[in-house]
């Protein structure tokens, strides 16, 4: 027994070590003996405050304690364990301006609601917009002059050697209650004065916190809410609002002042008595939140009616509805305004006012903007400047620099030409034109000879006058714009530029040489002139014909050109680059072929491709060429006589450009092995692609059958034979327009006489189609009884007739 309380004492003689180790991790000379899993929470809190009020991290603690004999493993477990403890307890109070992150508040909630009856006043828009609030911010630190009542919430810390920290709210008697210290009553105090008296009545029963080894934070975590009432405002009643909250916070909950509410003389109502008059122009205009007070509980805003508004319309940065003070000018008006903008006339504005009995207009000049004090209902106009100017003068043409100018007194033509830089080389000295606005806004032309007026002839250096138009011509504006075509074997046919002394040579080098096809043959063509009607000649052009290098751009004679000149290069007699056609299937040499001669035929080719192999379908030949846009250009140009409203010539076209790419040609092999000249045999074209179809031994129907199919071919079987293998055709089948497609693109129908239908052959590789039936509108019954009506009229008639 002895022995089990020696080993109890021991064991906790070792756990008070690591406990008085654990406070005192900074000061221990030892700490080879500290076990971080022995310790509690409260424990490891106690080392986090101890490395705070030294203003350590953990990792600066790490050498001194390593040094002090502590194990790494044991400081890694400790590090852990300090992270855990801040990860569970949040943001640390560690001073007397702590973190405000869970301050708390009741939520307030306003819908607002758009202004429409105050759009046009200034400042209407403050109150109306759901973005500004004037909400107070609960993360700012709390103003040292806010005064705590019922319904506050301090946070109160002790930290240091000794700890406390307990939320503790202001009771309805203004009082807060701690533990162990008592009852300390703080309402109607500030925060700065209560955190005072707070800490005198912890240091009453801490000692560590007389001696400075501790310390006390009070800060507030929870704000009471107040109650303010509104008069005159769009939603005017009471409010619930934040003890924080100002006056502006509480005008735009309650939606700004009323209709006829005014924004310049609003009233703060404090124990029956006006604390502050509210001036919100002040704030819309310069910025100054001086009125912005804060709110006490019971406080009263009172919004009276407007004494004076005015409008001000037109040309000004914010026209609208303003609220004017006894006393202000219109100088005034227009900084609530913004100013004039940049198109306003400033020299007057126009005032419409109101008498006793009617309206009447009066212009207030620049002079008396600081004097003329606005009037009730004044409704002031600012217009546009007129669209003239003072002293503008223009010059254009061949100067250096045309342009609009600032005019002055005794201006003359020549001073314009100065300001311009002169005159260009390709200038016309002998005349220029100004155009001159006369009293009576009409037009007209003054002459200037430029070369006695640069020259210092007075008489021709005419004044000009404000508005003139100065032109000067150009020599260049005389000549004529020539041109000249060439074209043919070129490689840039086109018109280019005609210069003086332009050859044949030129010419070629311009429009990028000859192409390799260009023959010796080169046609000019010359306009004839005269001054006289040649009837003898009925020739329209001058036509010669010259003899060239064909394979060289600078000839050793070289021919002059004139305007208008139309150059054709020829092209020669035989050129033509080889043209090749395809062939593909069951041939021996497949792929692309040269027509060598031009009725190379489909015989020749499939010749020089080794001839069919044993596979090949001799049934199966085709050939498919290609949809020249020349064709489809040519049913474009016909006229079907279908109306213009017919569509079928256009469903037409469509499919040709669209759906099809190639025409195909049935060939008849057999006859053409028998006979090579038989017309199967046709001549090829270049694009063309021969087929020849591998030997298939089946037969496909599709279409509106009831089973599309693949049916195995049987000599002298019919074509009711391989409809009925696939079941037939279906309810929509129109078995009398069906078809086949022979493997070399020849097609068939069903045909009929005197009740007789006649079904096309059918033979290996084919494929019969079945269309579908087209519908068929059926008659209603008010159709049927309009026959039936008509039909008894003409039974009626017959026999009226025959009696």
């Amino acid at each position: 027994m002895r022995k089990i309380i020696v080993a109890l004492l021991l064991l906790f003689a070792f756990f008070q070590s690591s406990h008085v180790l654990a406070q005192d991790l900074l000061k221990s000379t030892d700490l080879s003996t500290l076990k971080v899993d022995n310790l509690i929470d409260s424990d490891i809190a106690k080392i986090k405050t101890q490395l705070q009020t030294n203003n350590m991290t953990i990792e600066q603690a790490e050498p001194m304690a390593l040094a002090k004999g502590m194990p790494a493993s044991e400081f890694a477990k400790l590090r852990i364990r300090i992270a855990g403890l801040s990860l569970q307890t949040g943001v640390s109070n560690t001073s007397n301006s702590s973190d405000t992150e869970d301050r708390k508040q009741e939520k307030i909630v306003n819908t607002k609601v758009k202004d429409t009856l105050n759009a046009l006043i200034f400042g209407s828009e403050l109150f109306d917009n759901p973005t500004l609030n004037f909400e107070p911010n609960l993360k700012l630190a709390t103003p040292v002059n806010y005064v705590l009542g019922p319904g506050d919430e301090l946070q109160v810390s002790v930290y240091g050697v000794q700890e406390f920290n307990a939320s503790i709210p202001v009771s309805t008697e203004g009082k807060i209650t701690i533990q162990y210290v008592g009852q300390i009553s703080v309402s109607g105090m500030t925060i700065e004065a209560a955190t005072q008296k707070i800490k005198g009545a912890i240091a009453r029963v801490y000692s560590t916190v007389g001696s400075g080894q501790s310390q006390v934070a009070v800060t507030l975590s929870r704000i009471r809410t107040i109650r303010v009432t509104i008069i005159g405002s769009k939603q005017p009643g009471n409010y619930s609002i934040s003890s924080l909250a100002t006056v502006y916070n509480a005008l735009f909950l309650g939606g700004g002042p009323g209709k006829n509410g005014s924004y310049r003389n609003i009233e703060l109502l404090r124990d029956n008595k006006v604390y502050k008059n509210i001036d919100i122009y002040r704030f819309l205009v310069n910025g100054n939140q001086s009125d912005n007070v804060g709110l006490k509980d019971n406080d009263v805003i009172r919004i009276p009616a407007y004494n004076q508004r005015v409008t001000v319309e037109g040309q000004v940065k914010r026209p609208g509805i303003f609220e004017m003070k006894k006393g202000e000018t219109f100088a005034d008006l227009l900084s609530f305004a913004s100013g004039f903008n940049e198109l306003a006339y400033t020299a007057s504005v126009n005032v419409l006012q109101k008498t006793a009995k009617e309206f009447k207009v009066r212009d207030v000049k620049f002079a008396e903007f600081n004097t003329y004090k606005p009037l009730s209902g004044d409704v002031f106009r600012v217009t546009k400047i007129l669209n003239r100017f003072e002293n503008r003068i223009k010059i254009d043409g061949a100067v250096f620099r045309p342009d609009t100018y600032s005019f002055y007194e005794g201006m003359r033509v020549s001073d314009l030409i100065a300001k311009a830089e002169g005159l260009k080389e390709d200038a016309y000295s002998n005349r220029a034109r100004i155009i001159r606005l006369q009293s009576d806004l009409t037009t007209e032309i003054v002459n200037v000879n430029l070369a006695k007026a640069l020259a210092g002839d007075l008489e021709a250096d005419v004044a000009l006058f404000k508005e003139d138009i100065v032109t000067v011509y150009s020599i260049l504006d005389f000549v004529e714009d020539f041109k000249i075509t060439i074209d043919g074997e070129i490689k840039k046919p086109g018109v280019y530029q005609y210069h003086e002394n332009l050859t044949l040579n030129d010419l070629l080098v311009q429009a990028g040489g000859l192409t390799g096809s260009a023959s010796k043959r080169v046609e000019v063509a010359r306009m004839i002139q005269s001054e006289e009607i040649d009837d003898a000649n009925p020739n329209k052009a001058e036509l010669f014909n010259i003899e060239i290098t064909a394979d060289n751009n600078e000839q050793l004679k070289n021919f002059d050109l004139k305007p208008f000149d139309v150059v054709n290069i020829r092209k020669m007699a035989v050129y033509d680059k080889p043209k090749m056609v395809t062939i593909s299937g069951a041939v021996h040499y497949s792929g692309k072929y040269v027509l060598a001669t031009k009725k190379d035929k489909v015989y020749d080719i499939v010749a020089r491709a080794g001839g069919l192999t044993s596979v090949a379908n001799i049934e199966g030949v085709k050939i498919k060429r290609p949809i020249q846009a020349e064709q489809i250009e040519a049913l474009e140009n016909v006229n079907m006589n279908l109306g213009k409203k017919d569509s079928i010539q256009n469903k037409l076209t469509k499919k040709l450009k669209e759906d099809l790419k190639f025409a195909t040609i049935p060939v008849d092999w057999k006859a053409i092995v028998e006979n090579p000249k038989s017309n199967t045999n046709v001549t090829l074209f270049p694009g063309d692609e021969i087929e020849v179809a591998t030997y298939n031994e089946g037969v496909k129907v599709a279409g509106n059958v009831l089973l599309t199919s693949e049916i195995p071919y049987t000599k002298g079987k019919g074509f009711n034979y391989y409809l009925d293998a696939v079941g037939g055709i279906d309810a929509k089948g129109w078995k009398k327009k069906a078809y086949i497609i022979y493997p070399n693109g020849k097609a068939d129908v069903v045909s009929s006489f005197l009740f007789i239908k006649t079904y096309p052959k059918v033979t290996a590789g084919s494929q019969i189609i079945v269309p579908e039936k087209p519908e068929v509108k059926k008659m209603s019954a008010g159709e049927w009884v309009g026959i039936g009506s008509v039909m008894s009229s003409l039974a009626l008639l017959i026999l009226t007739a025959f009696k």
